[in-house]
């Protein structure tokens, strides 16, 4: 099992922002990458992965950055399938993987995020209006062959509705990252911590890494 430990950020992160600000606040958080092609042998294509977490009293803060064969953002409203295009996920519990959220957004801010279990019938999606609460500031860049995009995700705590988030500090957590475009040119389905399954399947919390908020 991988383990992490979450930086916090000194910042107001109640105020207006841009990408650029966000991302020099987010400067000296450790970079992690997205190694683990689980299923290569049927979708053997990886994209280059790379994500930072950290966290305020009052938000969570990650940033992806990927660079892949094809981008692909056709779904442009809450909960629809975001995962068949350019998409990045995080999944997490804070109750020891009984429960946890999925959190996923493709690469133009379009947001579709569950509670439950792993059980598929237990799960359901937040409304929109508390989707869009998070904010996303993406940029997407294009040289020639070389594809690459970086969001930034705001993510308020009051998200996590079903937990009582009061103070994170020291708190032990368990998620997992992803990278995935089930309808890509080349799908994969690329994570942070190892999936033993035979199939592609990401709603498996008994493989979430461990993650600390310092």
């Amino acid at each position: 099992m991988k383990k992490l430990t979450i930086l916090p950020i000194a910042a107001d992160l109640t105020k207006n922002l841009d990408y650029k600000t966000l991302s020099e606040l987010m400067s000296d958080l450790k970079t992690q990458s997205l190694s683990c092609n689980n299923w290569s042998e049927s979708f053997p294509y990886r994209p280059e992965v790379q994500f930072k977490i950290g966290y305020t009293a009052e938000y969570l803060v990650l940033q992806y950055e990927v660079i892949e064969e094809q981008l692909r953002g056709n779904y442009s409203e809450a909960n629809q399938n975001v995962w068949e295009d350019s998409c990045v996920e995080f999944f997490v519990s804070f109750d020891g993987c009984k429960h946890y959220y999925n959190i996923e957004f493709n690469l133009i801010g379009t947001g579709l995020i569950g509670y439950g279990t792993a059980e598929k019938a237990a799960r359901n999606r937040l409304d929109t209006s508390e989707i869009e609460k998070v904010r996303t500031f993406s940029l997407i860049m294009r040289n020639g062959s070389d594809k690459r995009w970086t969001m930034i995700e705001v993510i308020p705590l009051s998200i996590f509705k079903f937990d009582e988030l009061v103070n994170l500090k020291g708190k032990k957590i368990h998620g997992n990252f992803y990278k995935c475009g089930d309808h890509l040119k080349q799908p994969h389905f690329i994570s942070w911590n190892k999936i033993e399954n035979p199939t592609p399947n990401f709603h498996l919390p008994q493989f979430f890494g461990e993650m600390v908020f310092g």
